[in-house]
């Protein structure tokens, strides 16, 4: 679905990722670890056409290294940013309606208010005033919206309480069931071990590791490595 082929990714002179590889297949989580500064965020950027760089990103067997993010969005791949970008001045209803593809979707109003019964007590709320956790529900629904074939998602329990990490990790469950790929950027390493089919590890702007989160458990110096702070 989603094949990756020695991305290189440049912020100004600095060279961030040195020849990345690997896929998404349909239907699966996969997660992408490392320490802060391993090149994972840059990764998923630079898939989207947000940052320089060169090499080969297919999706579903077309090139599209070289388009502009919303043609790649257009295309079915969804992007949940770390920093949300919610609109702020807007409800909760106009954020997701802002978000929606359009009629025949596979996700509706009442889906995204099932998934986060919180974010129905809230429609009519400025988005600008909910909490993070809220805004973080927020931000994953809203690309859901747009009906993507792969949604990748940067960090998306940052910062939040444990009651609301479960919720997100319950939503990445939910994705899985609805035949949703997923490429998760995720640093607590109990969340991505209990959701992925598989894992890559990142170091130094190269994948280190890829193996079944089993193999991850089981690999020690790989944790210690490059993932353990």
């Amino acid at each position: 679905m989603l094949t990756v082929k020695d991305l290189h990714a440049f912020y100004g002179k600095s060279h961030v990722l040195h020849g990345v590889n690997f896929d998404v297949r349909p239907g699966e989580i996969v997660a992408l670890l490392g320490r802060n500064g391993s090149g994972r965020s840059t990764t998923v950027k630079a898939i989207m056409g947000l940052v320089d760089g060169a090499g080969s990103v297919r999706w579903k067997d077309q090139q599209i290294r070289g388009r502009k993010a919303f043609e790649i969005a257009h295309a079915g791949i969804g992007y949940v940013p770390e920093n949300r970008d919610i609109f702020p001045t807007l409800t909760v209803h106009q954020n997701l309606l802002l978000g929606q593809k359009g009629k025949g979707g596979r996700w509706s109003f009442d889906d995204m208010y099932q998934l986060f019964p919180r974010l129905k007590e809230r429609q009519h709320t400025e988005a600008g005033v909910l909490s993070g956790g809220e805004q973080q529900m927020l931000t994953l629904c809203r690309t859901l919206m747009g009906d993507p074939e792969l949604i990748m998602i940067d960090e998306p329990t940052e910062g939040l309480a444990p009651k609301i990490v479960e919720l997100v990790a319950e939503y990445l469950r939910e994705l899985k069931r609805r035949g949703i790929s997923v490429l998760l950027v995720e640093q607590k390493l109990t969340i991505a071990l209990e959701v992925a089919d598989r894992c890559l590890v990142m170091g130094h702007g190269q994948i280190v590791f890829e193996g079944t989160p089993a193999a991850l458990r089981a690999d020690a110096y790989i944790r210690k490595e490059w993932l353990e702070v």
